[in-house]
């Protein structure tokens, strides 16, 4: 269980380093690179830019559930 919950913990890290990579900063980002450097008129966000912050909410929700059951399961092997 610890080995399943460590696998997952890599695999959320590594989502969520290139999704906080693809947001927009001040200067433009990583997401300039997928066409997220054309600025949209209306004066809001995007639709593209909210689900990503939504994505990014969630994995990163993800990753702290694991690494709080992962410390919890580790507590329990002592």
């Amino acid at each position: 269980m610890v080995l399943g919950f460590s696998i997952a913990l890599i695999v959320f890290s590594g989502l969520l380093m290139l999704l906080v990579l693809m947001h927009k900063g001040k200067g433009g980002g990583l997401s300039d690179m997928f066409g997220g450097g054309m600025q949209s008129s209306v004066g809001g966000s995007s639709v593209a830019e909210r689900n990503l912050d939504r994505i990014t909410v969630v994995v990163g929700l993800c990753w702290f559930v694991c690494i709080m059951v992962l410390g919890l399961l580790m507590k329990a092997n002592n």
